[in-house]
């Protein structure tokens, strides 16, 4: 149904079984934060905490726990969403269904928002101080906003046509902040609001922000979504949401979305920066202190009844990994339309989302020859790091769908084997140097530093993967404990990491030098080095961390026999890669013990939620 509130959603959800109350006095710093990893990660139902210690305003969370829940909370708009996206894809299927084009032009009219003389969001006036202080791992820097909807226009090009609402944390307490007057805003490398903050500094001139908590389910997804630059996400909340947004025209020149719970509204000056951080973040550490814009805070209101959202960020799956699905679900029907010759994308979830990128391309240039190196797969990969945040990807892997026409994307044991059996380290291995990365990503040289590679893989099998280690298999002293991860992949224990970045490379170098390609240790096509093997190879998913997220390709990739060739790199033996934790690096989320003790009791006092606990 097409809710015009949280509330609305909130108790539809309830009547239905999606969510529980927890009536219990729970408290916003950490412990609302564990109780919800917690369910989430028992698959389930939402949760509204209906007593909150020191705060008059409700809490809910895991609203998108699950898939199911989120096609249930849109199960009379996603159907229209997908028809629209057909559209796009085959505009001739308007004349094959017309009825069904008919059907998709009236949803294209929910794309435009709705001016509103009223807004119920305006009703009450309050301090930040007084907003919920959630806070969800022990060393976040204070408390922050995690599901916020971001507004800003262009004051080049003022007005909704040119806005962007994005999904960029606020920090509310903490830090060198100005209690009640300033907040802090985090937004990545790529992400829409720095196109206004670029044309605010051009303009020597300050820029408004709104910023919505809460209201109809639709603004969070819209708020997410990796839209074209210059494509409306108001008008696709408008779609999902099954009407036109209401907006109102607000008090401060700045469009209010209407039926949001909360709003704070204040103007960022484009020089103004504060250390902000440290929070817990999706690839599963913390993302450290930096200078990111500040919120000069005019005014904070809410309406009457209001709720609080919130989520937690953390080492995936996580609640936001069902917006990724649902995203997909949505949006990918229009890959090939968008990427011509490409069949699917895949951020893999459990290594961070953006730093290991799977893909499927075509091999069409030369069909008369044999498939026996990329070519058109290297156009491609190209292409797909061209395209707003998939160009964040640190590991682009991408195979040719003529090869194995079956292949499904995510069935990623599968894609590596299908890669593993026909990669060519010596030619396949193709970086990008000194470049951009994820903003949350510290394996790189710096913030927003780091490097890529593109693994093209096509033709035949080439080899056998083994499954168990040879008798005979030798490591070079330091050197320990290996464990077969996936067929063909070997971790192998290694000595703590030194300080020095230049004594870590070598380490990994006098590893490669103590083989020849023809030894044993080559049958497996790709080793890591690691601090824990049995941890990595214990689950695909540690093995997808900690290799994807602890390795920065051009520092951390090395191989046996390796050599440069007109500026190419390329090994003869396996593939190696250090995913050992560095000291640059930043550190791992780590509950807070006592809080842990805290949620065992309230498990052990039994309750609706005690199965989840």
């Amino acid at each position: 149904m097409g809710y015009f509130t949280l509330q609305q959603c909130v108790e539809d959800l309830e009547s239905a079984g999606h969510l529980i109350r927890l009536e219990d006095e729970v408290d916003a710093c950490l412990e609302a934060a564990e109780i919800h990893r917690r369910v989430n990660a028992a698959g389930g139902p939402a949760v509204l905490f209906t007593r909150v210690k020191n705060c008059r305003f409700p809490l809910v969370s895991n609203l998108f726990g699950t898939i199911e829940r989120a096609r249930f909370m849109f199960r009379d708009t996603l159907t229209a969403v997908q028809q629209l996206v057909q559209l796009k894809v085959d505009p001739r299927s308007a004349w094959k269904h017309p009825w069904r084009a008919v059907t998709t032009a009236r949803t294209a009219i929910r794309m435009l928002p709705r001016q509103v003389k009223n807004a119920p969001v305006l009703a009450h006036q309050v301090t930040i101080d007084s907003l919920p202080q959630q806070k969800s791992w022990p060393e976040d820097g204070g408390a922050f906003v995690t599901l916020p909807a971001v507004y800003s226009e262009n004051v080049e090009r003022p007005g909704m046509a040119s806005s962007n609402l994005g999904m960029y944390r606020v920090q509310l307490s903490g830090g060198k902040y100005q209690p009640n007057q300033e907040v802090g805003l985090h937004y990545q490398i790529h992400r829409g609001i720095g196109v206004h903050h670029a044309a605010a500094m051009r303009a020597g001139q300050p820029f408004r922000v709104n910023i919505f908590i809460g209201g109809a389910p639709a603004i969070f997804v819209a708020a997410v979504m990796p839209l074209p630059e210059g494509m409306s996400e108001l008008g696709i909340a408008g779609i999902l949401a099954g009407y036109r947004l209401p907006m109102h025209a607000g008090s401060q020149s700045l469009p209010i979305y209407a039926q949001s719970d909360f709003c704070i509204c204040g103007t960022v000056e484009p020089q103004r920066i504060l250390p902000e951080g440290p929070f817990g973040d999706h690839l599963g550490y913390y993302s450290l202190v930096h200078d990111f814009p500040v919120l000069r805070v005019d005014q904070v209101c809410h309406r009457k009844n209001a709720i609080w959202p919130f989520t937690v960020v953390g080492r995936p799956p996580q609640e936001d990994s069902v917006f990724g699905e649902l995203i997909h679900e949505l949006t990918g029907p229009v890959i090939p339309s968008v990427l011509p010759g490409v069949h699917a994308v895949h951020a893999v979830d459990a290594a961070g989302v953006h730093p290991l990128l799977l893909a499927i391309g075509s091999e069409r240039y030369v069909p008369y020859e044999d498939r026996t190196r990329p070519r058109e797969l290297l156009s491609q990969a190209n292409a797909i790091l061209g395209q707003g945040q998939l160009s964040l990807a640190k590991y682009l892997l991408i195979v040719a769908h003529e090869d194995q026409p079956s292949l499904n994307i995510h069935r990623i044991e599968d894609f590596f084997r299908h890669l593993l059996e026909r990669v060519d380290w010596e030619r396949d291995l193709h970086f990008q140097t000194s470049t951009t990365i994820d903003t949350l990503d510290y394996s790189g040289t710096g913030l927003n530093e780091g490097s890529k590679v593109v693994i093209a893989s096509v033709g035949a099998a080439r080899r056998e993967l083994p499954t168990t280690i040879p008798a005979g298999l030798r490591l070079p002293d330091g050197f320990s404990s290996p464990c077969v991860c996936l067929p063909g992949v070997l971790a192998v224990q290694g000595p703590a990491c030194p300080a020095s970045r230049e004594l870590a490379e070598q380490q990994v170098i006098s590893f490669c030098d103590s083989y020849q390609p023809n030894d044993l240790i080559n049958r497996f096509s790709l080793l890591v080095i690691v601090d824990n093997s049995d941890m990595v190879g214990s689950s695909l998913r540690n093995f997808l961390w900690v290799t994807f997220t602890r390795s920065n390709p051009a520092t951390d990739i090395s191989g046996i026999g390796p050599f440069t060739s007109h500026k190419h790199w390329g090994c003869r033996g396996s593939l190696v890669i250090d995913g050992r934790s560095k000291p640059h690096h930043a550190p791992p989320l780590v509950e807070d013990p006592d809080v842990s003790r805290r949620v065992d009791a309230l498990a052990a006092r039994g309750g609706p939620l005690a199965k989840y606990l």
